[in-house]
This record gives structure tokens, sequence and C-alpha cells, in this order.
């Protein structure tokens, strides 16, 4: 059933992938972006076509901007948010912890406050508010995954090491207690948190794309070696305990990711709180997406071997096999190569980014 649902961050990579498929499913779209690190660009593409322009509202604020926030859910009768928006590389957390906190267990502080203020306003005239929360963790909670020797499942010890990691924890844990609050109190409300590993690709049908700046993925990495615009590739380690030497992540195509967030979305129930683990259950070292990527492009990539980074796992692998049991969820692009294509299309299309 369409409903109306805000998405912070909702011109970043995952966030507007999210916006381009809510617009498809018949929703309105609130959007909270700060364009720090999102693109203005994204909001044109979305509203390229008229009916999807009629359904998307943006809001030029931080999320921590109560007061803008607040007014945006009571303007358009918000029942439901995906909460992307968030500092999201581990070294610069390391570097900047404190920004990191103030950023993403602050801007959740403030956004559920907002929703709380909304609430409160609507009440007595209308609908009861946000009922539905979606937000965006990381399998960084689960902290040095070095000895696991099997994929993660959700009941894996939480030990973040980065302040990165530990906020995403701090963000999870206040949700949670405030969910609890409300259910409480009889409110209509259910939350989930989506532990996601390494996201990857770009839009299959072209609109939307990964432009980080700066960059710390590898799979894009790898491809501006492809073309042209780095000289090599950096890798970090290539004597851990794995097959080839090098580590082993898991890869999942951005559109699979949101899928996830849609399904969960539809299936909360008043006064539940997921978890899910969001990942294909399968691992590819640095080695063979390099491989994979040398395959889909044609092109030798250079290579520079350097000693490991501190706090970097062997292998971190998700078990995916709650969410696929519980909501049917499987991922439609589970080969490596076809996520590496699509990220490698929308390159050669956007050479310099979305600016291009």
């Amino acid at each position: 059933m369409p409903t109306s649902v805000m998405v912070t961050g909702g011109l970043g990579y995952i966030g507007s992938h999210a916006v381009q498929r809510l617009l498809r499913d018949g929703h309105d779209v609130v959007i909270i972006d700060n364009l720090f690190r999102g693109h203005r660009e994204v909001l044109e593409l979305l509203a390229r076509d008229a009916d999807a322009a009629k359904r998307i509202h943006f809001v030029h604020a931080d999320v921590a901007n109560r007061a803008a926030v607040r007014e945006a859910l009571l303007q358009h009768r918000v029942t439901t948010v995906m909460h992307f928006a968030a500092l999201a590389y581990v070294g610069e957390s390391v570097e900047s912890p404190v920004g990191y906190y103030r950023n993403n267990v602050g801007g959740l502080i403030e956004l559920l406050t907002a929703m709380d203020e909304a609430r409160r306003l609507q009440s007595s005239n209308g609908p009861a508010g946000v009922s539905r929360f979606v937000f965006s963790s990381t399998c960084a909670v689960y902290g040095d995954t070095s000895g696991a020797d099997k994929p993660l499942a959700e009941e894996t010890s939480l030990s973040p090491v980065s302040p990165y990691g530990r906020s995403k924890l701090m963000c999870e844990q206040l949700l949670s207690d405030e969910a609890a609050r409300l259910h409480a109190q009889g409110v209509d409300f259910a939350c989930a948190m989506l532990r996601y590993f390494n996201v990857c690709g770009c839009d299959r049908s072209g609109v939307l794309g990964e432009d980080h700046r700066p960059e710390t993925h590898l799979i894009p990495i790898i491809l501006e070696v492809a073309s042209g615009k780095r000289e090599c590739l950096t890798v970090f380690g290539e004597d851990y305990a794995t097959p080839d030497g090098t580590a082993i992540r898991d890869y999942i195509h951005v559109e699979d990711l949101v899928d996830a967030h849609v399904r969960v979305m539809n299936a909360l129930r008043n006064g539940e709180q997921r978890v899910y683990n969001v990942g294909t259950g399968q691992g590819a070292s640095v080695r063979e997406v390099l491989r994979a990527a040398r395959e889909v492009t044609g092109r030798e990539i250079a290579v520079k071997i350097v000693s490991r980074r501190a706090g970097d796992a062997a292998r971190a692998v998700a078990d995916p096999t709650k969410i696929m049991q519980e909501l049917a969820w499987k991922p439609s692009v589970p080969e490596l190569r076809e996520m590496i294509a699509s990220a490698w299309a929308w390159m050669q299309r956007h050479p310099r980014g979305y600016g291009s």
C-alpha cells in the first residue's frame, strides 16, 4: 500500500537507490539531505519522470535539524523513515571520533526527537506519525572477525573496533530503547536494523551510480585504475590465512540491499524489533575481485602490495539465512562479475561522476 516515506541521506549512494525503488513502487518520498556527500544532480535524475516529480519532496537540511525534520514529517504526513544519513568511513572515524558520534548518534537522537514531537502534534489531528523505522547499520558492529571461520550470524557477539562501528552499535541500542518505550506507551511503532556487508554496483537501468569523494570502496577504486584515473590498486596485505592470502569480503549489489529495506518495511508489525544481516553469504578475496574486474573491463589493472592495515579482518562474510527465511529475500544479482559490470557501465557513462 503506497505511503509517505522519509529517506534521510536520500541523495547519497544507497539512499538514492532506495528513493528510486520507493518511487517505482508508488510511494511519496521525502528526502532529507545536507548535500555534504550527497549529490544534487541525483534529485534531477530521480525527478525526470513527471509522475515521480510529483511524489518526490526534497528538504535541504541536516538530519540533526530537528525543526526542519519535524516540519517535513508533519507537512507530508510521513509514516515510515529509512535512515541512511551517516558518516561511514572507518579511517576518518579514527581521526575524528567526536565528529562521528556527534553526526551518527546525535543525528539519530534529533531525528527520533523530531518524530516524537511530530507524533504529539499529529495525534489529535490525523495519522499517528511515524510507525515504521528502518535503520542503516553495518557489519562493523561485529568488530574484528579475524578468527571467524564461518559466516557471521546475527547472534555473533558485538565488539566494534572503530568509532564508526561503535557509533552504529550505539544507534542500534538507542533505537531499540526508543522502540521499547513507544511500545510500552501503546504507540504503533516497529523498527528494523539492517547490518550491511560490502555494498557495491549501480542501478542497472543506468540512471544512478556510486560517486564517493573521497572514494574508499574496493570495487570503484579498482575501476578507477582500469579507467586511468588512478595509477594502481593498493592491496593491504597478502599474508592472511585465506586461500590466496588476501582478505575476503561479502559483496552485495545495492539494488538487492534496497530490496531488503522494502521487504522489511512492508513486513514490520507493531512492537517488533528486527535485526538482519544483508549479504549474499558468499565471500570473495581481493584477488578474486581484481580478477573479475579485469574480465569485465578487459583492461590490465596495476597492483601494489603493502602491509596489512590495523583492524582489517581476514574474513567477513554474512550468514543471510534469517532474512532469507523470514522475508523470502534472496540476491537477484548473486554474481560478482555482474555487480562489477553494473558499476563499470555507469562509470563509463560518467567518467567524472555525477558532474559529467
